[in-house]
């Protein structure tokens, strides 16, 4: 009978601690996942930082490829290493339809219903599929 007690006491022992393990690496395996969640949005973080500080730059970039043809070859390798970042332009060449979600319209001219650009000033960038900033562009009205 003594041994039928010391043998559910330790079963029962035995169970507890078995459940405290469990539990133990629940916590841990979830902090770890955690862990690895933070390290991403870190990442993303700087990523994001960075492309944001390399804007003014692609500004003087595009320009300088503007004013110089012999720099135009560098257009296409830009782009291609800025997709590699993430980083689109945003389409604001002249004749497209204005959208104010992509586009700031800095000055707006001619009468009519139908708004579409006439210049652009600066281009504007998506990062991930998102807008980071948006075109900014010279609008002309239309029928």
């Amino acid at each position: 009978m003594k041994k039928d007690i010391k043998d559910t006491k330790e079963n029962e022992k035995i169970a507890e601690l078995t459940a405290d393990l469990q539990r133990t690496r629940a916590d841990f395996e979830n902090f770890r996942k955690q862990v690895e969640i933070q390290k991403e949005n870190e990442k993303k973080t700087v990523k994001f930082a960075t492309v944001c500080k390399l804007l003014p730059l692609l500004d003087d970039l595009d320009r300088a490829i503007l004013s110089y043809s012999e720099l135009s070859p560098l257009n296409k390798s830009l782009e291609k290493s800025l997709g590699d970042l993430g980083l689109a332009k945003i389409d604001s060449k002249e004749g497209v339809e204005f959208n104010p979600d992509l586009h700031e319209a800095v000055m707006v001219e001619g009468e009519g219903e139908k708004e579409v650009i006439a210049e652009t000033l600066r281009p504007g960038y998506y990062y991930e599929k998102e807008v980071i900033r948006p075109a900014m562009v010279k609008v002309k009205r239309t029928s």
